[in-house]
């Protein structure tokens, strides 16, 4: 893979042999359908691995996390907190229910949601008698928002927290899995995240009541009747048999895909780490990130070159990365919604890279990306 002229991707699909295996299980029981035994193993499988009671295996993140609103019963003229330094697909249930989002800025230490800003919105919220019905927190490019303040806060004001851990299947926090804290919480196995289903996502409970409900509406809420009978709005979120069986086989090498994530991003760390104006996605003492992307922050009055640069000099050599996030408040879509502030997340976008880092990558790989780093600076 270490050909010059070979393309690096920012984190394509690594499948580990198991996959095949429980494809043609599949395929030979002819259970081809939406549910079967291995969405059953999956569920039950996934949710051991973050410590959770339930588990829905799902599309795909969004429409997880568009189930856990809609338990809740958010409406229009409705509220949410979200993350506004994270993917489009943690906001956009908010809209789908007719509600609002308020973005919350993220924190210098962690990159995720600052739960003094948090604190402070929600202050203000109880002050106006309009608290949010839940608050969505982001666990950013595998790594843990500080989750004991922003649960405590939450639980004053009673407000339910939906943990948004589609990027960090595998990390923990002071010892907690990703995906094991609040009220519900969302994972996604789209292609390119640490363990993938080609796509799907899954929403988590300790609550039975809450994944049972989650089911119910995602099979098209459909009524318990010999025919097709529906007293509600329900939706096509299921995720298929094969796909699950795709997933069991993913979650089998879990450990060693974050143990290869973090030795890439400490190969890049490495060698880069003594650039100026270079620096890279810190990880505090409460987390252990899977490192699903190698991030890092170019600051051009000190790097000799800028984001958009280098971005340009990787892809003019077959390697391809990415801009970090555009937060959720600078996105045309969400233009006059209300956010709370301090900076951060603006500075990153403008800064921040994420680099190459497939599972499949060899060091040679690794080595490539980081001279052609070396090598853009002016």
């Amino acid at each position: 893979m270490n050909d010059p002229r070979t393309r690096i991707y920012l984190s394509p699909p690594h499948m580990c042999g198991k996959e095949a295996e429980f494809v043609s299980e599949v395929f030979a029981s002819n259970w081809i359908a939406p549910l079967g035994p291995f969405v059953d193993r999956f569920e039950q499988e996934a949710a051991a691995q973050v410590g959770r009671g339930h588990a829905a295996a799902l599309s795909s993140g969004t429409a997880a996390i568009h189930l856990a609103l809609r338990i809740l019963g958010v409406d229009a003229g409705d509220e949410v907190f979200c993350s506004t330094f994270t993917f489009y697909g943690s906001a956009t249930p908010i809209v789908y229910q007719g509600a609002k989002p308020v973005f919350i800025d993220s924190e210098a230490g962690s990159w995720n949601m600052d739960p003094n800003l948090l604190e402070e919105e929600l202050r203000q919220g109880a002050a106006r008698g309009k608290l949010p019905k839940a608050v969505i927190v982001v666990h950013l490019y595998g790594q843990c928002a500080d989750m004991d303040p922003i649960l405590a806060v939450c639980a004053r004001h009673g407000v339910p927290v939906i943990e948004d851990a589609a990027e960090a299947l595998g990390a923990a926090y002071k010892g907690r899995a990703a995906g094991g804290m609040g009220w519900a919480s969302v994972l996604s196995f789209n292609g390119n995240k640490i363990i993938t289903t080609s796509g799907g996502g899954m929403l988590l409970s300790d609550e039975e009541e809450v994944v049972r409900r989650a089911k119910f509406l995602a099979t098209q809420a459909r009524d318990p009747a010999p025919h097709y009978q529906h007293s509600q709005l329900g939706f096509n979120y299921r995720l298929s048999n094969v796909c699950a069986a795709i997933g069991v086989g993913q979650l089998c090498a879990l450990r060693q895909r974050v143990d290869r994530k973090r030795a890439i991003f400490e190969q890049y760390r490495r060698r880069l780490q003594g650039l100026p104006g270079f620096s890279f996605m810190p990880e505090p003492s409460w987390s252990f990130s899977n490192r699903w992307l190698s991030c890092i922050l170019v600051d051009p009055k000190q790097a000799g070159t800028d984001r958009e640069s280098l971005r340009q000099a990787l892809e003019a050599q077959n390697i391809e990365s990415r801009p970090l996030w555009k937060p959720m408040h600078l996105q045309p879509v969400f233009a006059g919604c209300r956010a709370r502030l301090g900076g951060v997340s603006a500075l990153l976008f403008e800064q921040g890279l994420c680099l190459p880092s497939g599972t499949a990558m060899t060091d040679a790989d690794v080595d490539r990306v980081a001279s052609i780093v070396e090598r853009s600076r002016r």
